[in-house]
């Protein structure tokens, strides 16, 4: 019977013909991040508005502009000096170009952002390097805006707050980079010399020129978790002294064991301990001023 007879096998034909007919599932860019701490895959709406590690509370790096959302009361930060102008003063082969491109992928006019706003009600003039931006190094740009801004601290008789995140000085921009450390500093003495409060908050990296000024010139020095704070890098280090360091001596809370920095604040709290500095600093000039 013909019921039963074997029948030749014929496999099934995909009903492509070729790779490249495959459809691939599109994965939405940004959609996961993973952590550089713990290694740990994150869905990204886990990490928060403050970037946080769910799994090791590792502080994921920020821009600027997220930085002072987070901080400021809504709709409060006025910017100051947004818009300066691009200088390659060691004519260095390439610089302005790069420069131009990295203002479009990071959104900024340069490596720190400045400006007046209200924190929790008190008025402070607030300046928040961005790692985005030539790892937040320091040029004659940024030693510009940040010496404005405390320039107009002191005429304004306002505190200051800075964010610092530096890889330190920017080496296109040579010496002219590093005289911006006197020259920071001296507007921050100047600023101090009034009476006014300057509060830093070092965030990860913190480093070089950076570290060598006004980031440890606070009259109150804060950290974030984990941050990576020091001058030198530690591979330099161990060269330099042909010794090996102890693992971990240029984060935060081993300063902080050193009496290098004041406080360890996690960054959800960050915004309410600046408010009640502030807060605390306003009552004390209210009390000079009516001589109580």
């Amino acid at each position: 019977m013909k019921l039963f007879r074997k029948r030749p096998y014929i496999p099934l034909q995909p009903s492509y013909q070729n790779d490249e007919e495959v459809q691939k599932p599109v994965v939405p860019e940004g959609l996961w991040e993973k952590c550089p701490n713990c290694s740990k895959t994150i869905y990204s709406k886990d990490l928060g508005d403050e970037k946080i590690c769910p799994h090791c509370q590792y502080n994921f790096r920020i821009s600027a502009h997220e930085r002072i959302a987070m901080i400021v009361d809504k709709d409060t930060f006025e910017e100051w000096n947004s818009a300066m102008p691009i200088e390659n003063p060691l004519a260095f082969p390439g610089y302005e170009q790069k420069l131009a491109r990295t203002k479009l992928s990071a959104g900024i006019d340069e490596a720190v952002v400045t400006g007046k706003a209200l924190i929790q009600g008190a008025e402070t003039v607030l300046c928040v390097m961005d790692s985005n931006f030539f790892m937040g190094s320091m040029g004659k740009i940024v030693g510009e805006k940040l010496t404005r801004a405390f320039e107009q601290a002191l005429a304004e008789q306002l505190p200051v707050i800075v964010f610092t995140a530096s890889g330190g000085a920017r080496m296109q921009e040579g010496i002219l980079s590093l005289m911006q450390m006197a020259k920071v500093s001296a507007a921050v003495a100047n600023h101090q010399a009034a009476g006014l409060l300057y509060i830093t908050v070092l965030t990860d990296p913190t480093t070089g020129g950076v570290t060598a000024s006004f980031a440890m010139q606070g009259d109150i020095i804060l950290a974030e978790p984990g941050a990576t704070i020091g001058f030198a890098g530690k591979r330099v280090i161990e060269q330099t002294i042909k010794a090996s360091v102890p693992e971990g001596f240029q984060t935060a809370e081993h300063l902080l064991e050193k009496g290098f920095i004041d406080r360890i604040v996690p960054r959800k709290q960050l915004r309410f301990v600046l408010g009640h500095l502030l807060a605390i600093h306003m009552d004390c000039t209210v009390m000079e001023e009516s001589g109580t």
